[in-house]
């Protein structure tokens, strides 16, 4: 009786407190976009105060909450701000955002070994591993051929290259631009020559490969070496997840310092700054993940709320930082949660960071025919099919780390003789675009590894064994 009197209050309190929120964040929006747009002259005091006003009492809601997830999305909104007001320190924060990667990087390499050895020697199911990699490679091959046409047809739709203007001072700029890589160093590039060279250039595909290896030959060694080797791997696990869960505490910081920086460089005026191509990507990579992402998700029977609700944190993450890295250790740690066995989202997750990047593949298909548009050169469709082939090749083997497909994109206009001054434009708006394509590669890849599980015939996603839709 004592503990149910006084929740009628604090819920007609909170109820007054969240309309009273929406009204002040209406306002700050409306007011600022008034400001942004020029539309009037205001004070700049008074969007200020609307602003800080709004974001006083998101602090409110977040303490209440007391969840990882609405802190970082408070640490963007007053990033945001901080940015806007504050600038020039603003643009030194870069630095913080800096540290966070590298703490997360270092979690990468152990975190993968440890996972993967354990979950292919551990069970010492060498078959269910050449059965992951068809499948996986089948999977991550189909969808991103229909995310590359989606750019393709998007880019036709909004012609948003057309007419645009080149600035007068793009010819004065250089971008290394890097050599045309074949088929041979594409595949020589999966393979290691050196693990700790691999582990220190990051590069997530070939660690991979190395895990597979080891765990194989560590699955055909006798008893007592082989079981030493997997406790050793399965604690060095469960240590990098404890690792991951210190480093995220230092998340709600590093994701407000990395948006306090892009406003800070670019301001809120870069919104409207070739809006047309900005919303021709954001609204290809919405068309395809309801047409392409969420038909997968439903044919796999995988609960699309549950599935949103556990890989909210790593994409937020992924948006803020522009790096699927940043998130690798979370999102491995949500699709467990979510009923997905360990040894398969060890093996998928890291896979598909180069070869199933969604965003990434779709923006290339993209970004190439606008460079065209903007230089004003017509390509038949032929021409634009072979642009394609060339992107499904060039976009195998690209890490998940910031700006890798501005690479591809500098790589892809050099080869078919396209000029690179439109690429500047791009550069302008790159990482609102990269927030974008980062943290559709990190959904597609988590819903990568539900398929896999659910044609493995191992998803728990209803805390249930699904034995029955394993397909040999």
């Amino acid at each position: 009786m004592d503990t149910t009197t006084p929740k009628a209050p604090v819920r007609a309190l909170s109820g007054t407190f969240y309309l009273s929120l929406l009204a002040v964040i209406t306002l700050a929006v409306a007011i600022t976009l008034v400001e942004v747009m020029e539309w009037a002259t205001l004070p700049v005091a008074v969007p200020a105060f609307f602003r800080w006003a709004a974001i006083a009492m998101l602090s409110y809601v977040c303490w209440r909450r007391k969840s990882l997830t609405t802190w970082i999305l408070f640490s963007m909104v007053i990033g945001a701000e901080f940015g806007h007001d504050f600038p020039a320190i603003a643009q030194e924060l870069k630095v913080v955002s800096k540290i966070f990667l590298k703490l997360i990087k270092t979690i990468i390499a152990p975190l993968i070994f440890g996972t993967l050895v354990v979950g292919i020697a551990g069970h010492a199911d060498l078959k269910q591993v050449g059965r992951m990699g068809w499948k996986s490679l089948l999977y991550f091959e189909v969808v991103t051929t229909i995310a590359l046409f989606i750019g393709l047809f998007a880019i036709n739709l909004s012609k948003a290259g057309v007419g645009i203007k080149l600035p007068p001072t793009a010819e004065k700029e250089t971008l290394e631009v890097p050599p045309p890589s074949g088929w041979e160093e594409i595949i020589l590039h999966i393979f290691p020559e050196n693990i700790a060279k691999s582990i220190a250039e990051g590069q997530v595909l070939q660690i991979v490969v190395f895990s597979i290896l080891f765990a194989i030959g560590l699955a055909l060694v006798k008893e007592p070496h082989k079981r030493h080797m997997l406790d050793f791997a399965e604690s060095l696990t469960e240590v990098m997840f404890k690792f991951t869960g210190i480093v995220m505490y230092f998340a709600p910081l590093a994701v407000g310092a990395a948006i306090a920086y892009t406003v800070g460089h670019m301001g809120f005026g870069i919104l409207s700054n070739l809006l047309a191509l900005l919303a021709t990507l954001y609204g290809a990579l919405i068309a395809f993940m309801l047409l392409v992402l969420l038909p997968i998700a439903l044919v796999a029977k995988v609960p699309v709320k549950k599935f949103l609700r556990a890989i909210a944190e790593p994409a937020t993450i992924a948006f803020s930082t522009t790096s699927s890295e940043a998130a690798l250790p979370k999102a491995l740690q949500a699709m467990e949660k979510f009923g997905v066995p360990r040894k398969i989202a060890a093996f998928v997750l890291p896979t598909g960071y180069s070869f199933n990047l969604d965003g990434s593949t779709l923006y290339l298909s993209l970004a190439t025919i606008f460079v065209a548009q903007a230089a004003g050169i017509h390509l038949s469709i032929g021409q634009q099919i072979l642009i394609l082939l060339t992107l499904m090749l060039t976009t195998k083997g690209i890490a998940g780390v910031p700006r890798a497909s501005l690479v591809i994109l500098m790589g892809t206009a050099t080869s078919f003789g396209l000029p690179v001054e439109p690429i500047f434009i791009i550069l302008g708006i790159d990482e609102l675009m990269d927030m974008a394509r980062t943290t559709v590669n990190l959904v597609g890849n988590c819903l990568a590894s539900c398929v896999i599980a659910r044609w493995e015939g191992e998803a728990d996603f209803d805390g249930k064994e699904q034995g029955e839709l394993a397909t040999e």
